[in-house]
Parts: structure tokens; sequence; C-alpha cells
């Protein structure tokens, strides 16, 4: 596993992003562990996330696009903080561009906060965590809706590694239903590699007992693929 992803899970953990007990997913299902992006709350946090998912999304992506389209509304910081990484670590100027969820009718009018997208920009989407796939299922139309434009791929933060509307993940149905490459940071399998069992900061995260109840969880709802 690359140190980025090692040094992410541990940011996730430290930021109490990454969290393990009993939850409630929005689709309904009870987890043992839960993201929420919500919790990277300053500035220096906003930075360093910024740089892991630049990282990602140049190892995955390339650089060869124009805007970085966050939904509204815990998308529009992260595609704020991943395109001033993107151009402080390779000097390389993205646009950014997210939706309003009421259409503004006055001053800058429109759907659109940030960056107008133009005919035959290609634009990146990027999401903190995908469960079930619903959300891109608003987010392609408003993309698509700005003229000839071509979605290239998502990225998120943490692949869950679960099942989405059927037996295969919600990044793979997303693939295979709208033709859009997927990627995330590190899954759910990375995470429990590197937390199982090792002590971080004294204290081991992942025990037997956690890993048990992760394993039910997959055994559950896991993808098949």
């Amino acid at each position: 596993m690359e140190n980025y992803k090692k040094e992410f899970i541990e940011f996730m953990v430290d930021c109490q992003v990454l969290k393990f007990g009993d939850f409630v997913t929005k689709s309904g299902r009870k987890t043992p562990f839960f993201v929420n992006t919500g919790f990277y709350r300053t500035g220096a946090q906003l930075r360093r996330l910024g740089g892991y998912y630049a990282q990602a999304i140049k190892e995955n992506f390339g650089l060869d696009f124009d805007v970085l389209f966050g939904p509204a509304y815990k998308g529009i910081p992260l595609s704020v903080a991943a395109t001033i990484a993107i151009s402080e670590k390779y000097d390389t100027d993205i646009r950014y561009c997210s939706n309003r969820k009421e259409v503004k009718d006055h001053g800058d009018k429109g759907i659109l906060l940030g960056s107008p997208i133009n005919d035959g920009d290609k634009v990146v989407i990027i999401e903190d965590v995908t469960t079930a796939g619903t959300s891109i299922e608003e987010t392609l139309p408003i993309i698509k809706a700005q003229g000839d434009v071509t979605p290239v791929g998502l990225v998120v933060s943490v692949d869950r590694m679960e099942r989405g509307q059927g037996e295969k993940s919600a990044l793979k149905e997303i693939e295979e239903k709208y033709g859009l490459k997927t990627t995330a940071i590190v899954t759910m399998a990375e995470v429990v590699e590197h937390l199982y069992n090792k002590e971080y900061k004294g204290k081991v995260v992942i025990d037997d007992t956690l890993k048990a109840a992760i394993d039910a969880y997959y055994e559950k709802y896991g993808a098949k693929e």
C-alpha cells in the first residue's frame, strides 16, 4: 500500500472522520463503521485532504481535464480544496464548479457555483463517500445540461466496498451504468489492512471484536465484485 494511503487512513482517524461503533447509513444499513467528511473542519485539515484527493486524481485520471465538480453541499469544499492542491502540487490550473440546491435568479444567476461548464469540457466529479450510488443520478444530469461536455470519472475518499442497487459495488454499478471511471483514495479493505491489530497512538483501532463485526457486515452487504 502506498504511503499516502496509510497517511490518509490515520488522518481520517485523527480527524474523527472515520469512526467505528454502531451507525445507520443513509440507505438504512446498520454498519460498524462510518465516514463523515463533515468532520474536516479546519483550514489545515482541508489543505491535507485536498492533497490526498489531488494525488488520487492524478494517479487515476491524470490531469488532462478541465473542471472538478463537487455536488452540493459536501462536494463544494472538496472541489475547492482539491483544485488548490492540484495547482500547488502539480502546477496545473483546474477550474472548480458546484451546483446550488436552488437556482439563483439574480446576480450570479443559475444553478452553478464557481466556474461555468462549457462545450468541450472534460469533467471529473468529486464526492465524499458513495454507498448506494444515488447522488450521481442527480449530479450527471446537471453536468450534461451545461452543453457538449464529457464526464470523465468520479473520485471519492473511501470505497465502502458494499453492494449498490444490486450485487456489485456502488462504484462498479456507476462505471457500468454511466460509463464513468471511478476511484477512491482508499478502500475499506485497505483501511482494515492498515489498522487491524496494529497500535496507533497507543490504541488498537480495529481489534478482533470489531474485525468480526466488519466481516459480518460484509457477509451481509459486501459487493460481489
